[in-house]
């Protein structure tokens, strides 16, 4: 019997933590450590490709970092510079930090391929600030003071940027949710993020025409792409540098090995709300995809079994009783999964 293991985080455990605890249910089984765009990444995709994860703290915000020869991956999070006070819009906060991160890496490291996880800044700059990061020039405006900042822009040249990335496969890792966003006009991030905060439409309309501004000076065609609009605009850059966007869990499960015959994910709660993220649902797909049977092991189990039926997933196993209003699921440790695991394999092994 071939199982396949491919657990979200779990509480404060990480996937491959997780994975290890189920896998006590099914010890001969494979195990992928994945990881969504800001929540686990990273670390994910160093337990799987055996880097050594590093961390840091550059100008103020954390960064994580790791390389194994061939790959690197990277994330920066926090706020990304001024936020205008009382507005529901960032519209100081540049992606800068995050470009210098990437040079850093692409200098240091040159890796054959840069998974950049755009989910930890919270910036609205289309990533400006993260081509001045890589050495981009500007006329008329600064780059670095986000999307506020790139009034008056006349130009951007982008010659040192493509020189750091030349042979270097860049991918930018984006929350699934946000894998078709778009970058502009009424369906596009400033008018929807401003109008769910009821925010003024005039700084909304010139922060829309600003990005689309950038994106005609320095790549037209890519910013009506599904994803452009992914994390504040970072999608748009990652695909206007000849990049491509992802999820983690696409990445993590592009080749799941041999035809698995039972796939076992888990998360922290379960529920409606969620539907236990992109991870599950991702395991849930390659379950289909192989005609095998998808169960979630979870903190906590808040769906109804027709529920889960329309999503894939054929049962779902709670590891404690359901708080309701309020979830417990953040301090599940190694040895409650582990437990869980083996009560639930005696259902699922043949």
């Amino acid at each position: 019997m071939r199982v396949l293991i491919c657990p979200d985080r779990m509480g404060a455990l990480s996937s491959a933590e997780a994975g290890r605890a189920l896998a006590e249910g099914w010890p001969d089984a494979e195990l992928r450590p994945v990881g969504e765009a800001g929540r686990g990444f990273v670390e994910a995709t160093a337990d799987g490709g055996g880097g050594t994860l590093q961390r840091a703290v550059w100008d103020g915000l954390p960064v994580e970092w790791a390389c194994d020869g061939t790959d690197a991956v990277l994330a920066v999070s926090g706020v990304g510079g001024a936020a205008v006070e009382g507005s529901p819009i960032p519209y100081g906060s540049g992606s800068t930090l995050l470009g210098r991160a990437m040079a850093t890496i692409l200098t240091e490291q040159r890796p054959r391929r840069l998974l950049v996880d755009l989910a930890g800044i919270d910036v609205h700059d289309a990533g400006a600030g993260l081509l001045a990061g890589l050495g981009a020039r500007s006329s008329g405006a600064d780059l670095t003071f986000g999307v506020a900042g790139l009034a008056g822009l006349s130009a951007v040249d982008l010659g040192p940027a493509r020189d750091l990335l030349d042979g270097v496969e860049l991918v930018g890792v984006v929350p699934t949710p946000e894998r078709e966003a778009q970058l502009l006009g009424l369906r596009g991030i400033t008018s929807r993020r401003g109008r769910a905060a009821g925010e003024d439409p005039a700084p909304l309309l010139a922060a829309d025409s600003a990005l689309q501004h950038l994106t005609e000076l320095v790549a037209p065609g890519q910013a009506g792409v599904p994803g452009a609009g992914a994390c504040g605009g970072l999608g748009w850059v990652v695909l206007a540098l000849g990049g491509r966007l992802a999820t983690g869990p696409d990445l993590a499960l592009a080749d799941p090995g041999h035809r698995p015959d039972l796939v076992v994910s888990g998360c922290g709660v379960f529920d409606f709300a969620s539907r236990g993220g992109g991870v599950v649902a991702a395991a849930a797909r390659i379950a289909a995809d192989h005609l095998a049977p998808c169960v979630i092991v979870a903190g906590e189990v808040l769906i109804g079994a027709r529920e889960m039926r329309t999503m894939g997933i054929e049962a779902a196993y709670p590891i404690r009783v359901s708080s309701l209003d309020h979830p417990t699921g953040g301090d599940l440790t190694a040895d409650e999964i582990a437990q869980a695991a083996v009560r639930v394999a005696r259902s699922w092994h043949w």
